[in-house]
């Protein structure tokens, strides 16, 4: 596998497909940026955060162009999926200047469904291996995005481009959409509107609370639990109040079972327990509200016709050997 790795091949003069998306969000969000400078206080820092991640991009692609191979290729990929680390939050520094819309889609699921199943769920169902299941369910989330990754890149070489492409391209249209449909979700707005009216289903307007407050509050379930802590942890340190709908969770999680059940039962078979798992943990841990994770299941059927069209007409090359092909699937 060594060998194989650093074995030299014909180099790819242009940018990859998924490093061309990146690019495009970057020029789309630098520009929004631009207008709403005068409101925003990270502005130029954002700014030259933009430039820097564009600087990387080309720099990475001039040094494929020395050793060009399934590594730099590997490289180069995955620096696009790990700048979705970045490119979440910052979704927050947008929003938060719009009108939160989050008393709509409360009242919206109080009058689909009479309730909040964002709180009936989680005490419903109050034994410690549920709540550590549908726990592990959501911290499988990234570890499911990079086996699938790897499926792909170490058993199907010729379509980990186009793979990695409708992944990354799935989530920056998350993000779009996040940007300018500002919900935060139950765990960030019923503290701010207080569980009192929550009890009574008064599901008020909260305006730009969100711009300066990012309450969250703690989930429910077992506390003791080790997922339970895992997930706490990084809600507590990397969550914004942003990115409730649709949920890329669910969304994301749906399309890698598209994808996997497209290409191999046995990886499908694996993920299928996880997947469900996870999606139910989006409402469990009150993250979302549950039209949002069925709205994210829906979209995830749109992104993957979407992002299939886009790389085919779009932005299939001929670096791998049967990109071409494969995107016919």
């Amino acid at each position: 596998m060594a060998l194989d790795l650093f074995k030299k091949t014909a180099p790819y003069k242009g940018l990859f497909a998924v490093e061309k998306i990146s690019l495009i969000y970057n020029l789309l969000t630098t520009l929004l940026i631009l207008v709403m400078y005068q409101q925003m206080e990270q502005a130029g820092i954002m700014l030259i955060d933009r430039i820097v991640i564009a600087s990387v991009t080309f720099l990475l692609m001039y040094l494929y162009r020395l050793a060009p191979c399934k590594f730099t290729t590997f490289v180069r990929i995955v620096v696009q999926m790990g700048l979705l680390s970045y490119w979440y939050p910052d979704t927050y520094e947008f929003n938060r200047f719009f009108p939160n819309l989050d008393h709509v889609f409360a009242n919206a699921e109080q009058w689909l469904f009479n309730s909040q199943p964002a709180l009936l769920f989680p005490n419903a169902v109050t034994h410690w291996w549920a709540c550590e299941a549908f726990n592990m369910g959501y911290f499988a989330y990234y570890p499911m995005i990079f086996v699938v990754a790897m499926y792909f890149f170490i058993f199907r070489y010729s379509q980990f481009e186009k793979i990695s492409f409708i992944l990354v391209a799935s989530f920056l249209i998350f993000y779009l959409i996040y940007i300018f449909v500002p919900v935060a979700g139950p765990q960030f707005y019923f503290p701010a509107i207080g569980m009192e009216n929550v009890d009574i289903a008064n599901f008020y307007e909260v305006g730009d609370y969100f711009n300066h407050n990012q309450e969250l509050l703690p989930a429910p379930g077992y506390t003791e639990g080790f997922f339970y802590n895992l997930v706490e942890g990084s809600q507590q340190v990397g969550e914004r109040p942003t990115a409730a709908f649709p949920s890329s969770h669910v969304g994301v999680s749906t399309l890698l079972m598209i994808i996997a059940v497209r290409e191999n039962r046995t990886l499908f078979a694996m993920l299928l327990p996880f997947y469900l798992l996870l999606c139910c943990a989006t409402v469990y841990i009150q993250a979302h509200y549950l039209i949002d994770a069925l709205a994210g299941f829906v979209a995830a059927f749109i992104l993957y016709f979407l992002t299939t069209m886009m790389y085919r007409y779009w932005f299939a090359r001929t670096i791998f050997p049967d990109s071409m092909a494969s995107s016919n699937d």
